[in-house]
């Protein structure tokens, strides 16, 4: 049977690899990185590039930790204040050129004392401008990784991504989606290496998307609707994200916590897009619709 360590080990492998992969397609900048220790045990790898020259700012995170979980989490997972071990990746793109999406994905590895373990994870995109084609491309890819292993993994998942990064005061979603999991505990085994699949997907998904838009010219009025934008981003991550207030609740660090925070954003007053404009049409795409 697959051990944690073996799970961490995959994990560890997987930030190594992307981030290997996101240098070489930058060609400029170089992730930095940080190695942290958790109060409770354990600890992390945190890798972020900054001001490349595709990357505005973006991290992938690797974390290993454990301890007591927090009466707040222990409520609401209807478990007692018990010993916890989690393990996971955790990443957040944000491009300069607004014609490429922020991309966010996440696999993690959660277990408890008394043998209550669990997979979670998935991957989605965040647009601007949105380009049909690689909408449906991101998509393909993720449901082909999913097809592999169970044939209602995709529909399943894409439909618990829909509902998951949904803005419930704006009314839409953060993006045009792709997977969300949680509490997968079925078989381990075989549980892994669905995860190790998907895990694997993300570069197929992602950079042929950047090669495509990343010599798009741009200029002042899209970089402004980015950043307009990029404030629903903070929006969800600050308000709902169960990530976000797992490591704050959890006494994780900071600063990897709000890595995946954009490093410029503007929230002007009562912003409007003009009708029939290449920014008006992204509300057509901030609702759930099937893209494969």
């Amino acid at each position: 049977m697959i051990s944690k360590p073996d799970i961490e080990s995959f994990f560890k492998a997987l930030q190594s690899k992307i981030c290997s992969e996101l240098e070489t397609e930058d060609g400029k900048a170089l992730f930095s990185t940080e190695v942290w220790e958790h109060s409770g045990g354990g600890g992390g790898i945190t890798r972020v590039i900054q001001d490349g020259e595709i990357f505005e700012k973006g991290g992938v995170n690797f974390s290993s930790v454990s301890g007591l979980l927090p009466a707040s989490i222990a409520q609401r997972l209807k478990l007692g204040q018990v010993p916890f071990s989690a393990t996971g990746i955790s990443l957040v793109l944000h491009p300069n050129n607004p014609f490429i999406p922020t991309v966010h994905a996440n696999f993690r590895y959660f277990e408890t004392e008394g043998d209550r373990w669990w997979f979670g994870g998935g991957m989605d995109l965040t647009p601007y401008y949105p380009f049909p084609d690689d909408i449906l491309h991101f998509h393909s890819v993720i449901k082909n990784a999913c097809d592999l292993y169970d044939p209602a993994f995709y529909p399943t998942y894409k439909k618990w991504c829909d509902e998951y990064f949904f803005i419930k005061h704006r009314n839409e979603t953060r993006g045009v989606g792709g997977i969300f999991f949680d509490y997968l505990n079925t078989n381990r085994d075989k549980n892994f290496d669905f995860v190790k699949e998907a895990g694997s997907a993300f570069l197929d998904a992602y950079l042929p998307i950047i090669r495509k838009r990343k010599n798009l010219g741009f200029g002042e009025k899209e970089k402004q609707f980015q950043l307009f934008r990029r404030g629903r981003y903070v929006e969800f991550n600050l308000v709902y994200d169960k990530g976000t207030l797992f490591g704050l609740e959890t006494g994780g660090r900071i600063e990897s916590i709000l890595m995946s925070l954009p490093p410029v954003v503007n929230w002007p007053y009562n912003f409007k897009v003009e009708p029939g404009s290449r920014e008006a049409e992204l509300a057509d795409f901030l609702k759930p619709r099937e893209w494969v």
